[in-house]
């Protein structure tokens, strides 16, 4: 049987990283990366680009576009693709290009690491043999691999900063595992219609973590200047009531205005239901507004920079939120 094709797509983080004299800075090359992997080449056959060497910190929606673009041009040469991506903002890539490149009958996986691979104690050479063997599989769709987990692109969360345990799967189980060169899959997503690429967002979506006491001013100033705003409330969702400054008032603005405004929960696990309180019920049955439920955060802001990008009507919006695509939203009450 002829070894599967993949490409590996090089952006940075600190699996490529070396010690500079302020701290880490990716410098190595896909193609340097893989030569600390020799035995990668028994998988599977890999050719590299390298698209940029970032901190993950300073990836930006325009360069999920880029990501995706590569994939579309390289799409029928190859039977999957890896991309070696920091961890600190993979999870939002992971979200965007999900949207950005959806119903792909062939593996995108995504991986990084949290120690540099040419440390002598590094995640950096598992993860990458890891990723290829599920790049090389029969499974299919956007994915982070990290750590053995296989876990849906609009899933992933990092949940840890320093440990090797970095990323987790958000109300929605892992797909499967990877044990010894071996995968284990325990979900197989399904996919009928034909891939189809996207080549635009818009990235003038915000996020409001609410605190207590926090200012209405902060609320009304992110809206003035954003397209779509998330907010992230208490538990299974709702806004303040303050005596002084409508936080209702100012979101029912906003909507006036053409905004798009959704709530969900700054709760890690089990969603929002704003209909469980009046601080939330209200709001549902009186506002215009998108709830969240299961989805991630990560998930939310990628998903409305893909619907905005291409439509500004409300309930065509809303009816695209709610769709699931890559099972990124499972309990609309």
């Amino acid at each position: 049987m002829d070894k599967k094709r993949i490409l590996l797509i090089g952006t940075g983080g600190t699996i490529a990283s070396e010690m500079g004299d302020s701290g880490l800075v990716p410098e190595l090359t896909s193609r340097q990366l893989l030569r600390y992997v020799p035995d990668i080449s028994g998988i599977c056959t890999v050719d590299c680009i390298q698209l940029f060497s970032l901190d993950s910190t300073n990836i930006r929606p325009e360069h999920w576009i880029r990501i995706a673009q590569a994939i579309h041009e390289c799409y029928e040469k190859y039977d999957g693709f890896v991309v070696s991506h920091g961890t600190d903002t993979m999870a939002y890539t992971a979200a965007g290009l999900s949207y950005l490149i959806q119903n792909s009958l062939k593996p995108i996986v995504l991986t990084g690491a949290q120690k540099p691979i040419g440390y002598e104690t590094t995640d950096s050479k598992q993860n990458l043999r890891d990723a290829f063997t599920v790049a090389a599989s029969a499974m299919f769709g956007v994915m982070l691999v990290f750590n053995g987990k296989i876990i849906m692109g609009t899933r992933a969360r990092k949940t840890r900063s320093k440990s090797f345990e970095a990323f987790s799967s958000i109300n929605y189980p892992i797909v499967g595992m990877v044990q010894d060169g071996r995968i284990f899959q325990y979900i197989r997503p399904e996919s009928s219609a034909p891939v189809r690429f996207y080549e635009a967002l818009d990235s003038k979506v915000a996020l409001l973590k609410l605190v207590p006491g926090i200012d209405c001013g902060v609320l009304e100033y992110l809206l003035e200047r954003s397209s779509a705003l998330i907010i992230e409330s208490f538990g299974v969702g709702g806004l303040p009531v303050y005596e002084t400054g409508s936080f209702y008032e100012t979101v029912k603005r906003g909507l006036d205005a053409g905004k798009t405004v959704v709530l969900t929960t700054q709760v890690e696990n089990e969603g929002s239901d704003l209909s469980v309180y009046h601080v939330g019920n209200r709001i549902k049955q009186s506002l215009p507004i998108l709830e969240a439920y299961d989805m991630t955060t990560e998930a939310v802001i990628a998903k409305l920079m893909w619907i905005l990008s291409q439509t500004t009507d409300r309930a065509k919006a809303a009816e695209m939120f709610y769709t699931p695509i890559a099972c990124d939203i499972l309990s609309v009450l």
